[in-house]
């Protein structure tokens, strides 16, 4: 599903795109998608970045199952105590 980005934009660099857009008979959308593509990748393959290491490391706690069971309980049954009384 496509999202609606607004921003402002720098009249020349609208100018360039539309430009570009018209020689490479793609439309504005696709070229401002394949230009954020390409410089992500690029930025990736410079800073090694993992991005299965940043998404799925949030597994990783400091607390054993055990404690957060039972942080948990004791936040729901704190609130449900204030709402009886």
């Amino acid at each position: 599903m496509d999202k609606i980005l607004s921003g402002r934009v720098d009249e020349s660099v609208m100018n360039r795109i539309g430009r570009l857009a018209r020689r490479l008979h793609t439309s504005k959308k696709k070229m401002i998608e394949n230009a954020i593509e390409a410089y992500a990748s690029k930025v990736d393959r410079e800073q090694e970045h993992d991005v299965f290491q940043e998404t799925c490391g949030v597994w990783h706690r400091g607390e054993s199952p055990a404690r957060l069971v039972e942080t948990a309980r004791k936040t729901f049954r704190n609130s449900m105590q204030r709402r009886r009384g």
